[in-house]
């Protein structure tokens, strides 16, 4: 009776570790809610292309693969889409794309618009100019070197990432 008595507070205590342990698993591993499992804004994404450009639904493939909610519209006067969102004559490509406060122009491959949102930094977009072979939704035999422009609202730019 003596070892009972005295594992009881032993038993307690594992009881309740074991409990904390539950309930802590049950909080960290549960069943996401829709509320929990809704894009946040930042990751909707805003496509305008014309509706009879290829590589245009090749993009959006590649950007829905990597998570973001792609609304699509298409378009027959790209021109002034572009004049809209800021894009520089310069950088210009096929299709253009809003995300939160960014315009981007392009081919940009979904890792560097995840970049472009994590590090916020102040500008206007992202473009990649041209239709480069190898870029995302321009995939084929050849990958040719490009750059990932960031652009202010000046239509100056700079290199953000190399591919």
């Amino acid at each position: 009776m003596t070892d009972f008595v005295h594992s009881q507070p032993l038993r307690s205590r594992r009881d309740f570790l074991c409990v904390v342990g539950v309930a802590i698993g049950t909080i960290v591993l549960r069943p996401r809610t829709a509320a929990a499992l809704s894009p946040s804004p930042l990751r909707a994404i805003t496509v305008y292309k014309d509706p009879d450009c290829g590589c245009c639904v090749e993009w959006v493939k590649h950007v829905r693969k990597a998570g973001f909610i792609v609304t699509v519209n298409d378009m027959r006067d790209m021109e002034s889409v572009k004049r809209s969102m800021g894009v520089p004559k310069t950088l210009e490509s096929c299709h253009t794309a809003r995300i939160g406060r960014y315009t981007i122009e392009g081919h940009v491959p979904a890792d560097v618009i995840i970049k472009l949102l994590d590090e916020t930094p102040d500008a206007l977009g992202l473009a990649v100019p041209g239709m480069p072979m190898g870029s995302p939704g321009m995939e084929g035999a050849r990958l040719d070197h490009y750059n990932v422009m960031l652009f202010d609202k000046a239509g100056a730019s700079r290199i953000y990432v190399s591919r």
